[in-house]
């Protein structure tokens, strides 16, 4: 009699048959990629983005100025791990806020933690901490993200309060954590802004000597977006 090929019990899940070993392994990969996604549900969530943003979804018009190549490495995250900032500046509606948060949504599907704000708002809110005693706990929170994104940067000049929070918040984050910073304003304006000429030297001798740049150019892209609907 002849050698019988060994049987090997088998499960349905569906319409597929699946070894005993085939099932475990595909539900711990279910539950990994379940994990894994509330994780980036969590970090987008806490990073309150101003907008839902993709880093496919870029415009990449030659009007734009934008690098493809330059990007798409942004996306990869490296400037994270390295502790670099990205400064990313621009007229009025040509899209640099959805690009920060494009940067920012990827950074949480590869794990870090992010939190972005627009600029003024975060110093309103560091003021009210200062009158109630919760401060130090506000920056430490500041601190320990991966990616901290500040958004419409210098729409306002800094007063003296202000000038000390970013100051302590550009201090803290130095080659030890990433850093975009986005503003309707040139690079070159930064300093009139700040005010305060020592102070601004210090906090610009730190964020944009050895920052990467994006000078976004082109038409608005909400007119860009009237016109296509």
């Amino acid at each position: 009699m002849g050698c019988k090929e060994p049987l090997t019990r088998r499960s349905k899940l569906g319409s597929i048959d699946y070894t005993n070993d085939e099932l475990v392994a595909y539900l711990m990969q279910c539950e990994w990629d379940d994990r894994h996604n509330r994780k980036i549900e969590r970090l987008t969530k806490a990073a309150k983005f101003r907008y839902k943003a993709v880093v496919e979804d870029i415009d990449y018009d030659d009007n734009r100025n934008i690098n493809k190549n330059q990007l798409k490495r942004f996306s990869e995250c490296d400037f994270i791990k390295n502790n670099e900032s990205i400064l990313v500046t621009g007229s009025t509606g040509v899209g640099k806020s959805y690009l920060a948060s494009a940067l920012g949504y990827q950074a949480c599907s590869l794990g870090y933690k992010v939190m972005y704000f627009n600029t003024h708002k975060l110093f309103t809110k560091l003021k009210t901490s200062k009158a109630d005693g919760s401060y130090m706990k506000e920056i430490s929170k500041l601190e320990k993200q991966d990616l901290l994104i500040l958004d419409d940067f210098g729409l306002r000049a800094l007063d003296n309060v202000n000038r000390h929070f970013f100051m302590e918040i550009i201090e803290d984050r130095h080659g030890k954590k990433a850093t975009i910073i986005a503003s309707q304003l040139p690079v070159e304006a930064w300093h009139q802004i700040i005010g305060e000429q020592t102070i601004a030297d210090a906090i610009l001798d730190r964020i944009v000597h050895s920052a990467h740049r994006i000078n976004l150019k082109g038409e608005s892209m909400r007119k860009k977006l009237k016109k296509n609907h």
